[in-house]
């Protein structure tokens, strides 16, 4: 058994390696001094993908076939098109397709935008459907940009797709990204003229549970559950959480009513309330809360746990990892009782993702 986990810095891509979860190696290093917000893993082929953006050379997609020791990339048709008024920016998100559409890739950009790969990432074209729905013109930047930073596909019917905007809200295709409904009924923006608007709501992360219908959802303002796909949001995060500000959410492999939160003290001061670090888990779908210390650190804990910084594993029972913007990975081979540092410095991690090999 091999366990990878791809991380994602301000400072390049790391792979970290372990056989039992008790001990861990960086192993890789790739695309150093560039920025990458996501890495992932494509189970259909084994292929690994970054989104990869050079302050010299812009915003660009990268896919090694060895397991992070080459790379091949290309920003061919990441672009709105000569003349646009907005541009691509940074690549935030990459979604692997279907195991039905085997070259399929999705990309979320800034400025917030979503396109799609049908050759593994050679070329791209812009899903041009999303901003021309008419909820666009509520978009307005969140404090990180306009980003697209969440793409999701429903593992039961690839045709239904959804992303989160920040500062925009939560939309889902039924049709493969033809046309899009918007979805932030019950959570608000009070920042807005109209605290409740049909959009303009900021998603900070979106995660499928294994249970059909269900999504949890970080926002600015709340933590949120979705049983219906995303057509209504209930507020799960007044029943125990210190706070309502927070970027990342993680989801049980298994157990649809298990998911993991940490909270920050405000969108004003963003790290964990008292400098004490605690990764949050509820087993009852958000009835309550459960706070998880034991390991973590409790003095001068400064820290950041950025949108896509929380992940989890499939082994039994499932690990769970948190990354922070102070370059160190936490790991809990127990689903969250326990913790240990399994690295230490490296740069500030925008994300984190876990493979059982």
């Amino acid at each position: 058994m091999t366990i990878l986990l791809l991380v994602g810095t301000r400072n390049g891509g790391f792979i970290i390696r372990s056989s039992d979860r008790r001990s861990w190696e960086v192993t890789d290093h790739f695309f150093e001094s560039w920025s990458i917000q996501h890495v992932t893993y494509d189970r259909r082929d084994g292929s690994i993908y970054a989104a990869v953006n050079s302050h010299i050379y812009g915003p660009m997609v990268a896919r090694s076939t060895d397991q992070g020791k080459t790379w091949v990339h290309s920003s061919t048709g990441l672009t709105y098109g000569e003349g646009a008024r907005v541009r691509v920016k940074q690549v935030w998100q990459i979604c692997p397709g279907p195991p039905s559409r085997p070259g399929e890739l999705w990309a979320g950009v800034e400025d917030a935008g979503l396109f799609r790969s049908r050759n593994q990432g050679q070329t791209w074209e812009h899903v041009e459907s999303l901003r021309r729905h008419p909820t666009v013109s509520e978009w307005e930047p969140s404090g990180g940009g306009l980003i697209l930073a969440n793409v999701l596909i429903d593992p039961d019917d690839p045709d239904r797709i959804w992303v989160g905007v920040g500062a925009g809200g939560v939309y889902r295709s039924d049709d493969g990204g033809q046309t899009w409904k918007v979805l932030n009924r019950g959570i608000p923006a009070p920042w807005k003229p109209n605290p409740m608007p049909e959009a303009g709501q900021c998603v900070h992360k979106l995660r499928l549970a294994p249970k059909p219908g269900r999504l949890y959802h970080q926002n600015h303002v709340g933590m949120y559950r979705s049983d219906d796909y995303g057509e209504t949001w209930v507020d799960i995060g007044a029943n125990g959480l210190p706070s309502s500000f927070g970027f990342a959410v993680a989801v049980h492999p298994r157990d649809p009513d298990t998911a993991y939160f940490v909270p920050h003290i405000s969108d004003d001061r963003r790290y964990v309330p008292e400098a004490a670090m605690a990764v949050w888990r509820t087993r009852d779908a958000g009835a309550t809360w459960q706070k998880l210390t034991d390991g973590l650190p409790q003095r001068h804990a400064y820290l950041t746990v950025l949108r896509d910084g929380l992940a989890t594993d499939t082994l039994e029972p499932a690990g769970v990892y948190a990354g922070t913007t102070t370059g160190h990975v936490f790991a809990s081979a127990d689903e969250g009782d326990t913790w240990q540092l399994i690295v230490s410095f490296l740069p500030p991690i925008n994300s984190v993702e876990a493979v059982v090999l």
